[in-house]
């Protein structure tokens, strides 16, 4: 059997929750409207920063290991939600921003993210299609 992940999470009033993962703690909440405080994240965008974390890793990883130089490296990720309940993702965007002195590095550091590496990506790309987009600066 292979790894196992645990997180522990408890309620702590009106719609707010604290997660622990890994020894930090994150607050997860939703807005007034959702009748909680707006103190944390919810969780389906906690997906998205989660799909970013993952293939900024790897990205780096490879980037390094491939002694490419970089630098001003961010990720926005964007997402179409359903209008239906139950309420999922039916597209995700991710963009890459970066200046980069060799793009076609970066260009490889992503598609092995994203055909390798990246098992939060292989992971939502069951549910919805997933697409990336480098942003050159």
């Amino acid at each position: 059997m292979g790894t196992i992940h645990k997180t522990h999470t408890e309620y702590t009033g009106k719609m707010a929750f604290d997660s622990q993962i890994n020894g930090h703690h994150i607050l997860i909440d939703t807005v007034a409207a959702g009748g909680g405080d707006n103190t944390g994240p919810n969780p389906k965008p906690l997906m998205l920063s989660a799909l970013a974390g993952c293939t900024g890793m790897d990205v780096v990883s490879v980037l390094t290991k491939m002694r490419a130089t970089f630098s001003d490296f961010a990720i926005d990720v964007e997402a179409d939600l359903s209008d239906e309940h139950p309420r999922v993702y039916t597209e995700i965007r991710v963009h890459y921003f970066i200046k980069i002195t060799e793009p076609e590095k970066m260009e490889k550091a992503m598609n092995l993210s994203k055909d390798t590496y990246c098992g939060v990506s292989a992971m939502l790309a069951k549910i919805c299609p997933v697409k990336f987009e480098i942003h050159y600066l």
